[in-house]
């Protein structure tokens, strides 16, 4: 096993993380304040892609299409929570489970016809182009770097704000109990509003960052949805610090788990069985990660204070 390789795949398990955790963040408060079960979070990871593609091409700068593409994201997000998502929160678990499958086949279809289904590509911003030497005979890409320290620093401002100021609190107070905090006084409908769109342009956030190193295509949000589902349960739902946790841990556990399981098992097994044992063994590690915390904490490592 090589120590090199380690710490590459550790570097690139923390990213898978920190992107895990930007979609994770809002959807785990929309479940935990809203009890709104929202498959369709994935697809804001998708726009956010979109958009920052079409506006770095307009603009030819990737931080000026950044920057048009958020708002735009979080626009996108509220016109869906106030046409269609509002109109679902009475309804029960599976009408929100159908709709929002129904949105996402409608919106994957939606950017082939606005976008094309061929992929596109976005260019890494020139300034963060190249590689940093970490350590002799170990370079690792700086924009991969840049992508690990926002999302670090976005989660540190995060939790500023749901422990420190008044929204917060009643963001936290509203994952705890929804119904009291309405007869207290508070427009509950507006708490979630901003709830919903502000996780939406967090999703956004994410897909923007990756589009410089990753295929912008249809359907690109669908499989770290399921990843992400799997980040909210292991953290707790309605907790962005469980989810940070969870997180970070979701993406070095699937990270390494496909880098290493099948070295791990030639100590155990003739190298064929190892390697093949590993190959199917190393997609799996997530979910027995998961079962093994439902086991032993039902409700998640870091849940909502009831």
């Amino acid at each position: 096993m090589s120590l090199t390789l380690l710490y590459v795949q550790t570097l690139n398990g923390l990213q898978l993380g920190v992107l895990l955790f930007l979609i994770a963040a809002g959807l785990t408060l929309v479940f935990g304040v809203m009890d709104f079960v929202n498959l369709a979070h994935g697809v804001q990871y998708m726009i956010g892609a979109y958009l920052a593609a079409m506006f770095t091409a307009l603009t030819g700068n990737f931080f000026f299409g950044l920057a048009l593409a958020l708002p735009c994201a979080l626009l996108f997000g509220l016109l869906l929570e106030f046409f269609i998502f509002r109109h679902l929160y009475a309804r029960d678990h599976l009408d929100q489970v159908l709709a929002t499958f129904g949105i996402i086949l409608t919106l994957n279809q939606a950017v082939k016809v606005i976008w094309g289904a061929a992929p596109l590509s976005v260019p890494i911003p020139e300034i963060f182009s190249g590689s940093v030497v970490l350590m002799p005979g170990l370079l690792y890409p700086v924009w991969r770097l840049v992508i690990i320290a926002s999302g670090l620093a976005i989660a540190l401002l995060l939790g500023l704000l749901v422990t420190k100021t008044r929204i917060g609190m009643l963001v936290r107070a509203g994952a705890t109990n929804a119904p009291m905090v309405s007869a207290l006084g508070v427009d509950i409908g507006r708490l979630f509003m901003i709830v919903f769109g502000f996780g939406a342009m967090l999703a956004g956030f994410a897909g923007a960052m990756v589009a410089p190193i990753l295929s912008v295509e249809p359907g690109m949000g669908d499989n770290l949805l399921i990843l992400t589902f799997v980040v909210i349960v292991i953290g707790g739902i309605g907790s962005i610090r469980g989810a940070f946790i969870a997180a970070l841990l979701v993406g070095l556990v699937d990270t390494l788990g496909r880098s290493f399981g099948p070295s791990i098992l030639r100590a155990f097994l003739d190298p064929a069985a190892a390697s093949q044992t590993g190959r199917a063994l190393a997609p799996m590690l997530i979910y027995i990660l998961m079962a093994a915390v439902l086991f032993f904490r039902p409700a998640g490592l870091f849940p909502a204070k009831k």
